[in-house]
C-alpha cells in the first residue's frame, strides 16, 4: 500500500503550510476561527469533524490575514515556499506575540522529487553567554533572568531562515513576498477579538516599556475590537530587509539598534553575534504508523523524535478497536506519551552539545521494554 504522508512541522510558533493536500476556504469564516485564543475543540465534536479539502493547495496559519497573504501568493503563481515565507512575514505583523522577525524557527520542506529537508533557523546564544549567567553568586537561579531580561535574548534567525529558503527553493523575489506584510504594517489591519485577547494579556508589560506601549496600546489604553493597528516602525524594518536582504538585518542598522538596546539594558548581544549567525540544513525525522509516513523536525527540536516514539509504542496496540477517544484508547495514548516525554526530557538536546540517542529511542527494543512496564 502506498504510504500517505503527513508533515509535522513544529515551526516556532508560527506557520504550518501543507504541501500535500490542499486548501483553504476564505468565505464564511466562523468567529472562533478568528480568535486564536479560544479553547480547544471537544473530543466529541472532533470525532464528528471532517477535514477541509481542496484541489490545489493549502495555507494554514495562526492569523487569518496572514493566511490570506499565502493564498494570494499561490494564486499569483508562487510555489509553497513563496507562500510560506510571505505568510511568515505577514505573521510578524498580524500575530506579534508569536511570529516575528525577532525570533527563529524550523521549516520542513517536501520537494517535488520526493526529497524531504529540514531547515533550522532557531535563535542562538550570544558569544559571551555562560553557563552561570542566570545564577546568583551562590549558584541559585535568578527568577526571571532568562525570561524577562535582556540576558535572555538570543540572536534572531527568522530573517536569514526565511530568506534562505526563498532564495534556494522559492520562485518569487524577496520584494514580492514582503510587500503584503509591509502593507499590513504600514496601513494597519482591523483587530478581531482574538487579536485583542492576545494583546490584553500583556498590557502590564507593555506599560513598562514606552516604545512598546506606543505601538500596542492606543493612547496608553487597550485596543478594542474594530480598532486598526498600525506599525510604521516595523514597516520601516521590513522595507530595509526588502531593499538590503539578509545583510540589512544582520549587518545594518537593525542589528545595530538591537545591540544598542541590549547594551543599554544589561544584555550581552554584539554585532559579532549577528555577523556570525548561520542557519543549517539537515534531514528530518521520519517514522511510520501503519500506512502513514510522518516527517518531522529532528533535534534541536524534540518534537519529531517524541511523536515517533509515541507512535512506535502504540503501533502494536489495536487502538482503532478500542474506539476513538475511549477510556482504553486514551489510557494507552497517555501512557505512551508519558514514557516518550520522560525520554525527551532525559536524553534530547542540541546536537551541537550532546549526542542524541535517536536510533535507540526509535528502536524496537524501546517498544518491547515499555510494553512490559
Amino acid at each position: 500500500m502506498k504510504k500517505k504522508y503527513f508533515v509535522l512541522n513544529i515551526l516556532i510558533g508560527v506557520l504550518s503550510l501543507c504541501f500535500f493536500t490542499a486548501c483553504v476556504g476564505q468565505n464564511g469564516i466562523p468567529s472562533t476561527a478568528l480568535d486564536s485564543s479560544v479553547g480547544g475543540i471537544s473530543r466529541s465534536a472532533l470525532k464528528q469533524a471532517k477535514p477541509v479539502k481542496a484541489k490545489h493547495a493549502m495555507v494554514v496559519s495562526a492569523q487569518h490575514l496572514a493566511t490570506n497573504v499565502g493564498i494570494n501568493i499561490l494564486k499569483e503563481g508562487g510555489n509553497a515556499i513563496d507562500a510560506a515565507v510571505a505568510t511568515a512575514y505577514a505573521l510578524a505583523v498580524t500575530h506579534p506575540c508569536c511570529g516575528n522577525i525577532g525570533g527563529g524557527g524550523f521549516m520542513i520542506l517536501h520537494l517535488k522529487n520526493g526529497k524531504n529537508l529540514f531547515l533550522n533557523f532557531r535563535e542562538k546564544a550570544p558569544l559571551k553567554a555562560a553557563k552561570t549567567m542566570f545564577q546568583d553568586k551562590n549558584g541559585k537561579v535568578v527568577k526571571g533572568a532568562s525570561t524577562k531580561t535582556y540576558l535572555g535574548v538570543g540572536v534572531p534567525g527568522t530573517v536569514m531562515g526565511l530568506n534562505s529558503a526563498l532564495k534556494k527553493y522559492g520562485t518569487m523575489s524577496l520584494a514580492k513576498v514582503l510587500n503584503p506584510a509591509i502593507k499590513l504594517a504600514k496601513d494597519g489591519f482591523v483587530l478581531e477579538q482574538g487579536d485583542i485577547n492576545i494583546l490584553n494579556k500583556r498590557i502590564k508589560r507593555f506599560k513598562k516599556y514606552p516604545n512598546v506601549a506606543s505601538i500596542f496600546l492606543k493612547n496608553s489604553k487597550p485596543y478594542k475590537v474594530g480598532d486598526i493597528l498600525k506599525q510604521p516602525l516595523l514597516a520601516h524594518s521590513l522595507e530595509l530587509i526588502k531593499k538590503g536582504g539578509t545583510k540589512a538585518f544582520y549587518k545594518g542598522q537593525i542589528a545595530k539598534k538591537i545591540v544598542q538596546a541590549s547594551k543599554e539594558h544589561g544584555g550581552i548581544l554584539s554585532m559579532k553575534d549577528f555577523a556570525k549567525y548561520s542557519i543549517s540544513w539537515s534531514k528530518p525525522i521520519t517514522c511510520t504508523y501503519h500506512s502513514y509516513k510522518f516527517v518531522s523536525d529532528p533535534p534541536p527540536s524534540s518534537g519529531g523524535v517524541t511523536i515517533c516514539e509515541i507512535l512506535n509504542i502504540l503501533k502494536k496496540y489495536p487502538i482503532k478497536k478500542y474506539g476513538y477517544s475511549s477510556v482504553k484508547a486514551t489510557h494507552y495514548l497517555v501512557e505512551a506519551e508519558r514514557r516518550a516525554f520522560a525520554d525527551r526530557n532525559t536524553y534530547l538536546g542540541d546536537p551541537k552539545f550532546i549526542k542524541n540517542p535517536i536510533t535507540r529511542l526509535l528502536s524496537k527494543k524501546i517498544y518491547l521494554l515499555y510494553k512490559q512496564v
